[in-house]
């Protein structure tokens, strides 16, 4: 039985995580304790194994809380999204990287090294990715948030060789589909898609229908950090970093996929205004190879259809 924390929660691939550990377990493996650790964290389920720790990552006293739970796994979630973090770096630097660092150093005082998944993110590539991204490709952050991310990344596998945790990152490309919500994501239209033709609401879409992303659902997330979380670390290489698996999709592909489902005209409920900066940062993605990853067990969604029914499982929260 493990003690795990979930730090950011209250998010959406949070959620989806802590559901599926209540449910589930670490791939049947029963949950002894599970440690929720956000701003607005609550123990929505009345679950008797959830403990609450409210506040803020930033604080050391909010970490120290939860740290002093001696969990055996963390999954580390909690982040200032992109787009907010390049509008304030103070704020995501505080969240994304000292709060982050602050957490890893905190895990040396437990008795025994815990199991760290760190989330971190595709945005550690930058933009110019080439015909084709492999997955070791060398990383080029063009944001804040994608710096960040990659000095925690580097910052984790030297915690790890020093024997403080056991980490490996995740890099995560667009989740979905996220509510229809404000949340500071420059990617908000790829779940806003999902949410518009579940809804038959027009949408606007700041990329051109040929635009490809990224796509991952919220169920096949959780999947490769549950999956991670339960490797022998001895199978990590010296990095201790992977590419989360992925779909190469055009906007369009995924879009017509929903029409069909939900019905409707494309005429009518789909409208392209390209921003460059978005279009450069979100749909000119190659295709991405994964092959370490994917010996690993890490696997994408397999094909579009699969894509948009595992993502409206997550918008309507089963």
């Amino acid at each position: 039985m493990s003690r795990v924390l979930v730090t950011g929660a209250q998010g959406f691939i949070g959620q989806a995580l802590v559901h599926r550990l209540l449910s589930a377990g670490l791939l049947g493996q029963p949950i002894k304790e599970l440690i929720l650790l956000d701003l607005a964290a609550a123990n929505s389920s009345g679950d008797a194994r959830v403990r609450v720790v409210r506040g803020s990552l930033a604080d050391d006293a909010v970490r120290r809380m939860a740290i002093n739970t001696a969990p055996d796994v963390i999954f580390h979630l909690a982040s200032v999204p992109g787009g907010a973090a390049e509008r304030d770096p103070a704020l995501g630097r505080s969240v994304n990287l000292d709060a982050t660092l602050g957490l890893v150093e905190a895990c040396r005082a437990l008795p025994t090294p815990p199991r760290f998944i760190y989330a971190s993110s595709v945005a550690v590539y930058g933009e110019n990715l080439g015909a084709v991204l492999h997955e070791d490709s060398p990383p080029a952050p063009a944001t804040t948030y994608g710096a960040h991310k990659l000095m925690c990344e580097i910052a984790l596998a030297d915690a790890s060789r020093r024997g403080w945790v056991q980490g490996a990152s995740l890099r995560l490309p667009g989740v979905v589909a996220r509510p229809d919500e404000n949340t500071g994501l420059v990617s908000a239209f790829m779940s806003q898609l999902f949410c518009s033709m579940a809804r038959g609401q027009a949408i606007t879409l700041p990329i051109s229908p040929q635009g490809r992303c990224w796509w991952i659902s919220v169920g096949a997330c959780v999947d490769n950090l549950l999956q991670m979380a339960t490797i022998n670390p001895a199978q990590w290489s010296a990095e201790r970093r992977y590419q989360m698996p992925v779909l190469h999709l055009s906007i369009q592909a995924v879009a017509e996929e929903l029409l069909q489902r939900f019905g409707g005209s494309a005429e009518q409920l789909l409208h392209y205004a390209p921003q460059p900066a978005v279009e450069r940062l979100f749909a000119s993605a190659p295709p991405l190879l994964t092959p370490q990853a994917e010996r690993l067990g890490l696997r994408s969604d397999g094909d579009v259809h699969t894509l948009v029914t595992r993502a409206q499982e997550g918008l309507s929260g089963s």
